[in-house]
């Protein structure tokens, strides 16, 4: 599956920083992951931290599918409004959800710190109304956050235009974000276990899998076999594939960074912007002093076309930014594209699905991505060890997305 394509900022900076072995041998091991992009990384990680034995295979370079193209922004909110969450999953659930995102944003930057990975910044966000229809939304949104716990601000439109320079009737202000390179973050990951036991192979691309009582077979397209126990399927999109049942609709995203701003002073030094219309816009800033502006998605995925749209997408999103910001000189230097996918209720789908021997989903999808591979991570180690996840009914293939 094609899943990117032009020049994504975090590849051109860091290019190919670390080699892995093709795997050249048969193989056994006690999990199998099946997937070498953030959610692969993350779940290995939690494996080896629970003295598990597993090993990495990937079919490209790692990190070389849709987690390279990734924005990377790391938030506590939903792709769907907390209002909405709470119409189809019933209140508990939604805020737990919501509440399960913060956690993992704190949770990603321990991590960070414990292997010594640098490129990741708290942040501020400000969600903002889109249209003046839209601010007695931003109100409802901010009761219910208030009330769920969360240390939100609401922004009128005199506040929002002597903080930030731009006009919105509203906005929820909060300080639960972060933003990272998922790139670089996943290498660092894999670098950081490999001493510890984890192996890792990319170019290796599997043609088939048996599933069976004992356990799991699976064949590489040079004929060699690896044998599992129980395997994780952490190839994000291209995981439909494996599922016999629609989960996830595919769409594609566009995004372009800018030249480095020589100052330091404006907003998007600390804060990520998103908006309220959909599909929306988003804003973050980057280590070196650029602007990455994000969205213009299109309900679809197919890469000729994703392709043929990247450079009027891309100018419409410098025209985006700068209606926004006309004071702002911004020019793009790097623009890509990315598929990604969204669910029904806008959750991840995690753990077992009904008929499929040994075989463990993580399937995070949306604006949430990373965060919900975090989440899968801690859930699906402790199913692999045995243990009771008081959240796995939240993400499970089984529950019940209208309330």
């Amino acid at each position: 599956m094609d899943l990117k394509s032009g020049y994504p900022l975090w590849l051109v900076q860091s290019g190919l920083p670390y080699t892995y072995p093709k795997l050249d041998r048969d193989i056994k091991t006690d999990v199998l992951i099946l997937g070498g992009g953030i959610s692969g990384a993350l779940i290995a990680h939690y494996l080896i931290k629970n003295n598990i034995d597993c090993r990495l295979v990937d079919g490209r370079t790692i990190g070389l599918g849709s987690t390279c193209a990734s924005t990377s922004l790391l938030q506590y909110q939903i792709d769907t409004p907390l209002e909405e969450l709470i119409d189809r999953v019933g209140r508990r659930a939604a805020i737990r959800s919501y509440k399960l995102c913060a956690w993992s944003v704190e949770a990603l930057e321990k991590t960070a710190r414990t292997i010594g990975f640098n490129n990741f910044e708290r942040k501020k966000t400000l969600f903002y109304a889109s249209f003046k229809k839209d601010a007695d939304f931003i109100k409802r949104e901010y009761q219910l956050h208030k009330e769920a716990g969360f240390s939100v601000e609401y922004w009128d439109e005199e506040l929002i235009k002597n903080r930030f320079g731009f006009y919105s009737p509203a906005a929820l202000f909060s300080n639960y974000s972060a933003q990272t390179d998922a790139y670089g973050f996943t290498n660092a990951l894999l670098q950081y276990n490999i001493p510890k036991g984890l192996k890792v192979y990319d170019s290796t691309r599997v043609v088939g899998i048996r599933h069976s009582k004992t356990g799991i077979n699976l064949q590489t397209e040079s004929g060699l076999r690896i044998i599992a126990k129980k395997i994780v399927y952490a190839t994000g999109y291209e995981s439909v594939r494996y599922i016999p049942k629609k989960v996830v609709k595919l769409e594609s995203t566009f995004a372009i960074a800018s030249e480095q701003f020589k100052e330091d002073k404006h907003w998007f030094s600390n804060c990520l912007l998103w908006e309220t219309k959909k599909p929306y816009l988003y804003m973050r800033s980057t280590s070196d002093n650029r602007l990455v502006v994000g969205g213009r998605d299109e309900p679809f995925y197919d890469p000729a076309k994703r392709d043929a749209l990247l450079k009027r997408k891309s100018r419409l999103l410098q025209k985006d930014f700068i209606n926004i910001f006309p004071h702002l000189a911004f020019t793009a230097e790097f623009t890509w594209a990315g598929t990604f996918g969204s669910t029904q209720d806008g959750l991840p789908y995690i753990g077992y699905f009904p008929g499929i021997q040994h075989a463990l989903f993580a399937l995070g999808f949306g604006g949430n991505g990373i965060t919900f591979s975090l989440i899968a991570a801690r859930i699906i180690a402790d199913l692999i060890k045995g243990k009771v996840n008081r959240d796995l009914n939240l993400y499970s293939f089984q529950r019940n997305s209208t309330h």
